[in-house]
Parts: structure tokens; C-alpha cells; sequence
């Protein structure tokens, strides 16, 4: 958040880096008042690989999008990703100490403790618990047990961890481009509050997120998140496929795939041609069918949606996925994208463009704009539980929250 009623989105990706600020108007709306978008040349595949170069990329979007809200940026939601990330699902049981067997806050905190009480190796940190289920005494489906009887509260919950160097990394590169950090989202969460409607979170949804590096994939159910992972392909190997398959440089290949990209090859004109500069130094154009193009790229469509399929499917969540798939990310925005994913999945498919905002909305209401939109809603919400926090009936997943960050 900078200041007061303005909150601050920082999303840095493989391709680009973006920040966004929104202000929270006196009718408790989100608007968007100052976009700015940086190339990004220190991100790999989610991961810091060069500081200087991915603090160069923060500080321009930086000073673009205070130049446009006219406010200055001191501290932001900064999104994570990367197969660096690993995340798994814990259960916790301990019995009701509270007199008169009525459940406390301090049951509540010592079954999430005991449910987090595992082996983590050293070289990893949490970055979220998120407790999916309370159940008392085999009553399941419990979102707060405060003030409930029982003898045996349990709780199920999903826990995300980070590698501790690439975590690291991360900070140093805000705290050099003097950007506080608010929190550090999951890229998945951040994403879903932009995407998501409530019913399809409580029916159960997938979200995959199309990146440039990698692809993010995340399941909710009953209100919750209960799987997430990564796969470590995305919209640059559709670029390299281009670039090697039309014999063109990758800048001109990054090109063509935004410009007329394709999937689905009865979408395609057969007689639609496309401008394409070859390598070397006569950099002659040729003239080809975009046909080919969708050629080209289908196949790699086609290998990322099974890589995903076969990891649901692995892991056992193909059952939950009662509302279908949601797309987002900026490979999204290929044409045909929804078709191929439906045929795969056998599921419908929707394109998770940024919701539930006001403001420039023109400017983001795309899919590659999906996190950094989501990362100021989440932020949002946050603000929202802790202000409910006042009355004691409310602000309980906020009390969670502060036990652990204490």
C-alpha cells in the first residue's frame, strides 16, 4: 500500500514487470489511477536471475505509474511465482481445551500450529497457510469454529513454500528500488480475486495461469484453495517454436505471435497471409499462410493443456473441477486458446479477463493484466477483514493471519 486509501500491485513477470495503483474510493470501490509497464530482462522463468537489470525494470514501472496517479509508491503487494514454488495440503488435530468443551481462539491457533508442524527443509520458507476446512467432532465444512462445542477440532490447510534464495532475491530487488513490501502473494491467489466469481470458487474451478516462463495452475473448492502447481512452459517457447519454425529472429517471432497469433485451425483464414522477416543480413520478408502459423503453435497448446490435465488428474482433482477451467495470463490472449483447452479437458473454458475495479479498466481489462489487478484486490481485502476486525464477530481470518505473522 502507499498511503491512506491507495493500494499498490507489483506483478514481476518473465516478459514485463507491472505496477499498478488503485485508490479505494469513499464508496468502498477500487479504481485504477496509474498503470506502468516495464520490459522485463532479470526475470527467468519466475526467478531473479539478474538484480540490476530486474531492479531497473521496477523502478521504470515504478515512476510510469506515479507519473500517471500522481502519488509516490512506498510499499506494495508484490506477487511470487516460479517452480521454486512448492505447495501441499496438512492436516492438524487437537483436542478442545476451552471450558465447558466450547472452542477458543487459542484452539484454533494451536491446531493450524499443528497442522504446519511438519519437516520443512531448510532451505525453504512459508509464505502462506491457508486453512481450507475446520471440522468438530467429524462435522466437516466448518469456516469458523469460534464459540463452537466439541471434543476434537481438526483443521485442513494448504500451505505454499518458497526456496529461501529466490524469496531473497526478490526482496533485495525491492529494497533497492526502495519499494517496501506489503506482502508477498502467491501469484495463483493474487490472480484469482481479479478472475474468479465466488460460485465458481464454490463449485470448484481450475485457474491456469498462461505466462510467459511458466504456466500456474491452481484448484478451488468449497470456497477454497486446495491445489496448486507449476508447469514450467509458457508463452516464450510458442516465440522460440515460431522463430525456429518460420526461420525468423525471436524479436520478430515475439511479434507475429501478438499480432497474429493462432490455435484453433478453423478459426484461421486460409487465404490470410502474414509478413515474415528471415534471419541473416538480407532480412528479406516472405509472405506465408497463417495457417502455418497456427501449425506451429497448436502442437505446443495442445503438450502444455495435457501437462496440466495429466497433473490434476495425477494428484486426484479432476472431480472438482465442477465449473471448468478459466484461462488468464497474457498467452491467453491467443485466438482459439478456449477451443483447443475444451477439447483436452473435455470441460468448459472461459477467458479470465480483470474484474470487480473501476478507473482506467479500458487499460487492464486483459489477461496479462490479470495478477497485478489481483494483487490490489487481494491487498483490498485484506484492509476490509482488518477493519471488521473491530467487531469481534468478524476479522477472523485476519486474527489467523496476525497470529502467524507475529
Amino acid at each position: 500500500m502507499a498511503r491512506n486509501n491507495y493500494l499498490v500491485g507489483l506483478d514481476i513477470g518473465t516478459k514485463k514487470t507491472v505496477a499498478i495503483i488503485g485508490e479505494v474510493t469513499e464508496e468502498q470501490k477500487v479504481e485504477i489511477i496509474g498503470i506502468g509497464v516495464a520490459e522485463s530482462k532479470g526475470i527467468r522463468k519466475g526467478v531473479v536471475v539478474n538484480l540490476d537489470q530486474t531492479i531497473s525494470a521496477i523502478k521504470k514501472a515504478q515512476e510510469e505509474a506515479e507519473l500517471m496517479a500522481g502519488v509516490e509508491i512506498d510499499s506494495a503487494y508484490v506477487g511470487i511465482s516460479g517452480a521454486h514454488i512448492k505447495s501441499f495440503n496438512s492436516r492438524g488435530v487437537v483436542a478442545v481445551s476451552g471450558k465447558n468443551r466450547e472452542i477458543t481462539r487459542e484452539d484454533i491457533k494451536r491446531v493450524i500450529d499443528q497442522a504446519r508442524a511438519l519437516s520443512i527443509p531448510p532451505d525453504r520458507e512459508i509464505i502462506h497457510i491457508i486453512p481450507q476446512e475446520f471440522i468438530v467432532d467429524e462435522q466437516d465444512g466448518i469456516k469458523d469454529p469460534l464459540g463452537m462445542s466439541g471434543i476434537k477440532l481438526e483443521v485442513n490447510v494448504h500451505i505454499v513454500t518458497s526456496a529461501i534464495t529466490s524469496l531473497q532475491n526478490l526482496k533485495n530487488c525491492l529494497e533497492r528500488s526502495n519499494i517496501g513490501i506489503h506482502e508477498i502473494v502467491l501469484n495463483q491467489i493474487a490472480t484469482s480475486y481479479s478472475t474468479l466469481t465466488q460460485d465458481e470458487r464454490e463449485l470448484g474451478v481450475g485457474l491456469i495461469d498462461l505466462g510467459a516462463g511458466t504456466t500456474e495452475v491452481a484448484i478451488f473448492e468449497r470456497g477454497s484453495l486446495w491445489y496448486t502447481s507449476t508447469i514450467p512452459l509458457g508463452g516464450d517457447n510458442f516465440t522460440n517454436d515460431i522463430a525456429v519454425g518460420l526461420r525468423t529472429p525471436i524479436p520478430e517471432a515475439e511479434k507475429i505471435k501478438k499480432k497474429y497469433g493462432c490455435v484453433a485451425l478453423p478459426i484461421t483464414e486460409e487465404q490470410e497471409t502474414i509478413e515474415v522477416p528471415t534471419v541473416g543480413k538480407s532480412k528479406k520478408s516472405r509472405l506465408l499462410s497463417r495457417q502455418i502459423l497456427a501449425d506451429i503453435i497448436q502442437p505446443r497448446a495442445e503438450e502444455i493443456f495435457r501437462l496440466v490435465d495429466g497433473d490434476i488428474k495425477r494428484m486426484g482433482y479432476e472431480k472438482s473441477l465442477n465449473s471448468g477451467l478459466v484461462l488468464t495470463g497474457g498467452t491467453a490472449l491467443l485466438d482459439g486458446l478456449e477451443e483447443v483447452a475444451e477439447e483436452i479437458f473435455d470441460l468448459p473454458v472461459r477467458r479470465g479477463d480483470p474484474s470487480y475495479i473501476g478507473g482506467l479498466i479500458d487499460r487492464v481489462s486483459t489477461p496479462d493484466y490479470a495478477t497485478a489487478v489481483g494483487l490490489i484486490l487481494y491487498g483490498y481485502n485484506q484492509i476490509q477483514e482488518r477493519g471488521f476486525s473491530r467487531d469481534k464477530k468478524k476479522g477472523f481470518w485476519t486474527k489467523i493471519k496476525d497470529w502467524f505473522n507475529e
